[in-house]
């Protein structure tokens, strides 16, 4: 059984790797929407469209408090940081029962 507990441990560490880049990427397009950017830079369109699938849903349940501000990259990365240590944290410890 240590090799299934071994599976789940770096399942959780490729999880918890890919949850830190998605957030650098949307700080990364949280900045660079600070400035007025070429939409048809290909950095600019690969941010955009690696995080409009994930940002979207919170930009149109808080387009109707008008903020001002685009408070979606925040909870999305609240969101992130939530399922490192919830998710990835539980599956640490699944895996240990195994081992």
């Amino acid at each position: 059984m240590f090799v299934m507990g071994n599976f789940i441990a770096s399942f959780a560490t490729l999880l918890d790797y890919a949850l830190t880049i998605y957030t650098y990427i949307i700080i990364a397009r949280a900045l660079v929407s600070w400035v007025n950017p070429d939409p048809y830079n290909p950095i600019v369109q690969f941010l955009h469209k690696v995080t409009e699938p994930a940002l979207y849903p919170f930009r149109r349940m808080m387009g109707s408090y008008g903020f001002g501000i685009d408070l979606s990259p925040l909870i999305v990365i609240l969101i992130i940081y939530f399922l490192q240590s919830f998710l990835v944290k539980t599956l640490y410890q699944f895996a240990r029962q195994f081992s």
